[in-house]
């Protein structure tokens, strides 16, 4: 009985890139079925070891624990011949753990200093090539023991950041120890000298590619004796002496290929380089300014040699290194992975030349040299895009990262570059680059999906990216176990949910739930990934319909975990942007409540509107803007601190931008209704005389000075003052429960202590009402324009909308004759509110006040020596307002 099995299996490609692919193919009935369940235990050990290739590290120790036999084959050599441990912490710990599967190890690629120090401890005696990169604090101490436990090593390569702390002793040690070295590349040593390059010579005798890039200085003279070398980079490294080169490297015997970008070479030692070396081919000197200034170059042809400049047509070129008139223009990179050419040189030099190409296009896109923008846009990105091809992965990984490096012109705000970026849409970059998203190795997951992120930027690229399934990509690698890879997808959704278009895409694929989750995975330890996930988040809340996606998946909890946790000030900015997001949207969910009941949330707003970077203060107090439309959160936001915090936000940030000064106003203003309601409610219950006792015995008294004296509500410091006029006018003297000797004078100085305090303040408050200058003149003069001056300084508008009792009218009218002249004048101040013409209610109070006969006790408060200056010229105002309303007779 036979039956299809479609699966999944490796294949290569026309360039040798492995890729995967389904094949139907048939197959015996392997018994792989047991009541209708599969035994995947009992799958063929070659499909299990092909299955295991095409996992990455992690994965595939997962899937080894799962049974005996699979952890037998999952521990096969041909699975660990190559080892990438760049993403990984990699210890001397995980080292031992690893070491029994390591013996046939061949392959090695690490990342920083102790993952250096950790390889001997892999025990891989059969390592053939070593590739780490990080490596500032790599050490010569290091670097000679790695060298001195390796001795089967056949390629070195440090780099491309600058190996600060190996110096030409270790370079001594490689050559004494590694005598079976072919390849070895090193960036930024500072002194590469004689002694250290003759070791070479001498011990290396089977080295044919040397690199020294962005080195200090190397002795030049000393390279003339290694006779073996093929292919020599000194790319971007700095005082060389071209007078020296050109007379002694073209007695290099070997020497085909040869790479002196990125550094001060002239025409002069171009051109006896080219015509006097027998054996050069190619000699590559891509962005030198001395040479590109000098054009006299550019005419120069020397028969069978090519010079790759920035004036040359480098596609060209290249496509002269073949016979076939078939290789040439921009696929001469493809065309040469596709044919069935035996050159052994030709290929050597094409292998050289992608990966010297990548490492100078890329070096040259970091620095963004002015001037470039024509060689870019007509060479720059095919050739970036044809190295994304090659079947070298360092050589895709760098390409990847020259992409997502020269769009950039503007870091720090994310500017790109519009006609780079549409550049490489045009040239099937897009497709090219998920590919690569899609590969199983996690370096080239994370270049392609930092490539992707960046040009996305573009809103043209943006849609490419989604109509060709980026999306759906992206949000898979953001669930990916690799921090790097995850970091980079988030990035990637982030700038797509700047597109209003892209944002239900963005939460159909999943991408909500993977950049919530991505929060809890790294919630420590992660500021890129947790930067990126908050922002793509902030742009997703800001639709209604994705912010209760982000809701749902736990996102309130995880930004408000980043709100008060997170010290790194990118993370924090955009957790708050977030949640301002997530409460922006009024009636119409429930995500306003949620962030504001959620634990700690308020809190860590009001904190971070302390915070020394402008971006996040005003984040934060946008967030606080957005919750103080919610009555519930405008009291838990003043329970917080966060009145007296926004009021300091709002008088240092004079000199902010527009947008902080407009959120920390805002807030301030949505959270002036909670002083007003608390002022009012302390004001009518204050009325009562044993509620005026239970406030001051409860320590209300201090409540509402604070409020008198900080609110930025008039409003709310109007009625403070109010119900501590209430409290002190006498009404608590004289209905006081009888109690003991002591208790009584115990609380009655518990009360002067509180009346002292509220009659300062109530002072305070009525003075800032006053205008001396206008005073004076009311005092002087009875001219209705001088009252009005007095008036215009003294109201209050929204006081005209308070509606008063007889008996609340009648409480001030009584109140002016309060030995008091503090409260005197707080009466008068009060009755003026109430009766300002235009006022909601002036009438209604003004009637009440002629039924009171308070038309008596103004004049006689008006005309009293002892009355404050105040407490007179505001009752004089208040007669005149009566007047006005036709309750009382013209005053004489």
């Amino acid at each position: 009985m036979t039956r299809r099995v479609r699966r999944k299996v490796a294949k290569k490609g026309k360039d040798d890139a492995v890729s995967l692919s389904y094949l139907e193919i048939e197959v015996e009935d392997l018994g792989l079925e047991r009541n209708g369940d599969v035994d995947w235990t009992s799958l063929p050990d070659d499909t299990v070891i092909q299955l295991f290739s095409c996992l990455n590290y992690r994965d595939r120790a997962s899937l080894s624990s799962t049974c005996k036999t699979w952890r037998v084959l999952g521990a096969s050599q041909c699975l660990w011949s190559s080892l990438d441990l760049r993403a990984h912490k990699f210890d001397t710990a995980t080292a031992t753990s690893l070491a029994s599967r390591c013996v046939y190890l061949q392959k090695l690629r690490f990342r920083g200093a102790e993952s250096a120090d950790a390889i001997i401890q892999l025990q891989a005696k059969n390592l053939r090539e070593i590739s780490g990169d990080y490596c500032r604090k790599v050490t010569d101490a290091t670097l000679s023991v790695i060298v001195a436990r390796h001795e089967a090593l056949e390629s070195l390569q440090l780099g491309p950041d600058f190996c600060e702390r190996i110096t030409g002793d270790a370079i001594k040690a490689i050559a004494l120890c590694c005598p079976k070295l072919k390849k070895l590349r090193l960036s930024g040593i500072k002194d590469v000298y004689a002694d250290a390059i003759n070791a070479l010579a001498k011990h290396c005798p089977n080295l044919v590619d040397i690199g020294f890039l962005d080195c200090l200085n190397v002795d030049e003279a000393a390279l003339e004796n290694v006779s073996s070398v093929r292919f020599l980079s000194v790319a971007g490294t700095s005082n060389m002496k071209w007078d020296v080169v050109s007379h002694l490297w073209h007695k290099l015997p070997k020497l085909i290929g040869l790479d002196v970008s990125r550094t001060d070479i002239g025409s002069a030692a171009i051109s006896r380089l080219l015509s006097s070396s027998l054996s050069l081919k190619v000699l590559c000197a891509l962005n030198c300014p001395v040479l590109e200034e000098e054009t006299s170059i550019s005419t120069t042809k020397t028969i069978g040699k090519l010079l790759l400049a920035l004036f040359s047509d480098i596609f060209r070129e290249l496509s002269s290194l073949f016979a076939e008139t078939s290789n040439k223009g921009r696929n001469v990179f493809l065309d040469w992975r596709c044919s069935k050419n035996k050159d052994k040189n030709l290929n050597e030099i094409m292998t050289w030349l992608e990966w010297i190409l990548s490492h100078t296009l890329l070096r040259t896109a970091e620095s963004n040299p002015q001037g470039l923008d024509n060689f870019w846009l007509k060479q720059g990105a095919a050739l970036l895009l044809s190295l994304m091809q090659s079947s070298q992965e360092d050589v895709q990984e760098r390409a990847a990262t020259g992409l997502a490096t020269f769009v950039v012109i503007d870091d720090e705000n994310a500017s790109i570059d519009r006609g780079r970026a549409e550049a490489v849409m045009r040239d099937g970059g897009i497709r090219l680059l998920l590919n690569l998203a899609k590969s199983w190795h996690e370096g080239l997951q994370s270049e392609a999906a930092k490539a992707l992120a960046n040009l996305s930027v573009n809103a043209n690229v943006a849609k490419a990216v989604a109509e060709e399934g980026g999306i759906n990509i992206l949000a898979t690698l953001a669930r990916s176990m690799n921090r790097l890879v995850a970091e980079e997808a988030a990035g990637g959704l982030w700038n797509l949910s700047v597109g209003e278009e892209h944002k239900a895409a963005i939460a159909e694929a999943g991408g909500v739930k993977a950049l919530v989750d991505l929060i809890f995975k790294w919630s420590s330890g992660g500021d890129g990934v947790l930067e990126r996930a908050a922002g793509a988040l902030a742009n997703l809340a800001a639709d209604d319909k994705c912010s209760m996606e982000v809701a749902i998946a736990g996102g309130v909890h995880a930004l408000v975990m980043l709100a008060r946790n997170c010290k790194f000030e990118g993370v924090q900015e955009q957790a708050a942007r977030a949640l301002a997001n997530l409460a922006s949207h009024g009636d119409s969910n429930s995500n306003n409540a949620a962030v504001g009941q959620e634990a700690g949330a308020l809190e860590a707003l009001v904190q971070l509107t302390r915070s020394p970077h402008e971006g996040v203060r005003q984040e934060a107090a946008g967030a606080l803007w957005n919750l103080s439309f919610d009555d519930r959160n405008r009291e838990a936001i003043a329970a917080a601190g966060g009145v007296e915090a926004l009021v300091t936000l709002a008088q240092s940030c004079s000199n902010a931008s527009p947008g902080l000064q407009e959120r920390a106003a805002g807030a301030l203003w949505g959270l002036s209704d909670v002083h007003e309601t608390a002022a009012g409610a302390l004001w009518n219950l204050a009325f009562n005389h044993s509620n005026a006792l239970r406030i001051v015995e409860e320590g209300g008294v201090p409540a509402l000075v604070h409020l008198c004296s900080s609110s930025l509500s008039k409003m709310a410091r109007f009625m403070a003052a109010l119900a501590l006029a209430y409290m002190f006018d006498g009404r608590i003297d004289e209905f006081a429960p009888m109690s003991s000797s002591s208790e009584s004078t115990s609380k009655s100085v518990s009360l002067d202590g509180a009346r002292r305090m509220a009659l300062k303040h109530i002072e305070a408050f009525i003075r800032t009402f006053s205008n001396p200058q206008a005073f004076a003149a009311a005092a002087a003069s009875s001219a209705p324009a001088a009252l009005a001056q007095v008036t215009e300084k003294a109201r209050i508008q929204e006081a005209g909308h308070l509606r008063c009792s007889g008996a609340e009218i009648g409480r001030f009218v009584l109140m002016l004759r309060n030995s008091s002249s503090i409260l005197k004048a707080c009466a008068a101040f009060a009755l003026l509110q109430f009766t300002i013409p235009g006022g909601r209610h002036a009438v209604h109070h003004a009637s009440l006040m002629q039924g009171g006969g308070a038309a008596r006790v103004l004049r006689a408060a008006a005309a009293a020596a002892t009355s404050p200056i105040e407490a007179k010229i505001f009752a004089r105002i208040v007669l005149r307002n009566l007047e006005h309303h036709h309750q009382v007779e013209p005053s004489i």
